[in-house]
């Protein structure tokens, strides 16, 4: 299975948007982590099925309501951790 690595970029910390993440991930079969970065980022690993995971790169594009994402950086990373659930890090 492939591991996605994305890095969301805009105002998209205090706008709910780790827990819009997870109920985003948990909606589309997706699992993985979500974490705020130091420099305002986001950062997601997400796996799942192919047409899961573009439904829910669409949600990680749009963000929650109050969110602005100006980028959405992805890379398919090398890993051979499976995640068992999708989980908001703090």
């Amino acid at each position: 299975m492939k591991t996605y690595h994305y890095i969301v970029k805009g105002i998209v910390q205090g706008v709910f948007f780790r827990h819009n993440t997870k109920e985003a991930a948990l909606k589309h079969n997706i699992k993985g982590t979500v974490k705020n970065l130091f420099n305002g980022d986001v950062e997601v690993y997400a796996q799942g099925p192919e047409e899961d995971i573009v439904e829910f790169e669409e949600f990680l594009n749009a963000g929650p309501r109050l969110s602005r994402v100006d980028q959405v950086i992805k890379k398919i990373v090398d890993s051979t951790e499976i995640f068992e659930d999708f989980k908001a890090l703090y």
